[in-house]
């Protein structure tokens, strides 16, 4: 009878041993969820960043808050020419004394046009997005804009890039300028602008030049000469210090402090986004790759 007790107690105590390794087994076995990354803090006002594919966001701050956007603006400008219907990218500009005034009126970043100088439209693309000259902003606003007076084609100009814009549904943005030097309105957000970089980014020459470090223009001088211009460097520094960057454009000013249109593209995936009104060029960069680090984490 003792054995027949102690067998029934054997079998319990071996059930309760098997249904609690079988739980440890399946608490070894089983793995928590993983918490989401936390998103980061940047030093800039505003920020921006959404999967170039979907156009799904991936991080916001501030991102439909009105911010002056510095030569970020440059990208419309860019884009707008690139727009242009039968556009020959061959075609020559003569570089007038108007261009080189207005850079020594505003203080202005400049690609060191030469008056006289006969420059590609191919030419003044890069030097307007690579140095940022507004000597090229100028030029291309003034040959693309429509009027019987330079005025009236800078005007033209900009309400090219104020149609493009609402073209793109945008109701945060409006240009005063061709370049950033605004005159009172001219300003968008950080979402915008990332719109607007996507969708320059279309382009193939628009994709070809923002992702350039350097580039020499060889220009035909007033003579009929060739002239080697000075190589232009890329301001954007994330090209060549973050992994798979592919653009886009950085800005700065008074009153728009440091600002960066960005585009990294990694295992097939691109992401894209803005930071405006950083504290400096280097805390831009900064706040950019801590953006797409994160937004790569969620594509």
């Amino acid at each position: 009878m003792k054995t027949g007790i102690q067998g029934i107690r054997l079998r319990r105590a071996t059930a309760v041993a098997v249904t609690t390794g079988t739980l440890l087994v399946s608490g070894v076995l089983s793995v928590a969820p993983a918490q989401a990354a936390t998103a980061p803090t940047i030093a800039a006002k505003g920020g921006y960043l959404m999967n170039n594919s979907n156009a799904k966001s991936l991080y916001t701050k501030a991102a439909d808050t009105k911010l002056s956007t510095g030569s970020t603006t440059k990208i419309m400008t860019a884009k707008v020419v690139l727009g242009q219907k039968s556009l020959n990218l061959d075609t020559k500009v003569t570089i007038q004394m108007a261009y080189s005034d207005y850079i020594v009126s505003k203080n202005a970043s400049s690609a060191r046009l030469i008056v006289g100088d006969k420059v590609t439209v191919r030419q003044l693309l890069y030097g307007l997005m690579l140095p940022s000259g507004c000597d090229a902003a100028y030029a291309l606003a003034d040959k693309f804009g429509k009027g019987s007076t330079r005025a009236a084609r800078v005007k033209s100009f900009i309400g090219q890039m104020n149609t493009s814009a609402k073209s793109l549904g945008l109701k945060n943005t409006h240009f005063d300028s061709f370049d950033g030097i605004g005159n009172g309105s001219n300003y968008s957000t950080p979402r915008d602008l990332t719109k607007i970089a996507s969708s320059a980014m279309k382009s193939s020459t628009f994709r070809g030049i923002v992702k350039t470090k350097k580039y020499t223009a060889k220009t035909t001088t007033k003579s009929g000469g060739t002239r080697t211009m000075a190589p232009w460097t890329n301001t954007n520094t994330l090209l060549g210090s973050y992994s798979g960057t592919i653009g886009v454009k950085t800005g700065s000013g008074p009153e728009a402090k440091y600002c960066l249109v960005f585009a990294a593209t990694r295992s097939g995936k691109t992401v894209i986004g803005t930071v405006l009104a950083s504290t400096s060029s280097t805390q831009r960069t900064t706040d950019a790759k801590k953006i797409m680090t994160y937004g790569f984490g969620k594509v």
